[in-house]
């Protein structure tokens, strides 16, 4: 029995997977657990009905389980990993990362891209080691985002110098369900061209 998920289509193509790092997020899980599941693509700008009736925060994803739409990649996440616990991808609690919101600043990124980059000098090639984990499915989705979005917009790259942060992405943006589940560059760009030039 295949799980339903609505996740966001791709801004002025309707019928493509959209920029959404937190559907990804999802699609990323079920794809790395095996899961079966049919995809439904939402028009955020042009929201449809039945979807503002299983979704009131107008929100994806959303995934149904029992019956039951369920919306937050964190929540959907969980229940994913507690439905179908094998392979496990649950993140061993010393490797989780702390969700603080930094200043935004170039200097800030950098040093979190710094950390993240120190952090896996000693647990290559995953956050937790040989094995990727959910804390790896939620990150990977935003440095490619991260990777796309700072490159067209503000001409910046992750530095040179952070070598483990590259092959990290490599690893991660190279894996048969991020290239499944990723959308295209130019959807990315078109997804966050109005939050750019707002």
């Amino acid at each position: 029995m295949a799980l339903e998920i609505c996740v966001k289509a791709a801004a002025g193509a309707p019928d493509i997977l959209g920029d959404c790092p937190f559907c990804q997020r999802v699609l990323l899980t079920l794809e790395e657990k095996m899961v079966p599941y049919k995809l439904n693509l939402v028009n955020l700008s042009d929201k449809p009905q039945w979807f503002l009736e299983i979704s009131p925060e107008r929100k994806v994803p959303v995934v149904k389980f029992d019956d039951k739409w369920v919306a937050d990649s964190d929540v959907i996440v969980g229940i994913i990993e507690d439905k179908f616990p094998e392979p496990s991808l649950k993140t061993p609690p010393e490797f989780a990362h702390s969700k603080d919101a930094n200043d935004g600043s170039e200097q800030a990124l950098v040093n979190e891209l710094k950390a993240l980059d120190e952090h896996l000098k000693g647990h290559e090639p995953f956050i937790a080691g040989e094995k990727i984990t959910a804390v790896d499915l939620s990150l990977g989705p935003k440095l490619y985002h991260l990777e796309i979005t700072l490159d067209h917009f503000k001409k910046w790259t992750v530095p040179e110098s952070l070598t483990y942060v590259h092959n990290y992405m490599k690893s991660i943006f190279g894996r048969e369900s991020f290239v499944k589940t990723k959308a295209a560059k130019e959807h990315v760009i078109a997804g966050w061209a109005p939050k750019v030039n707002a």
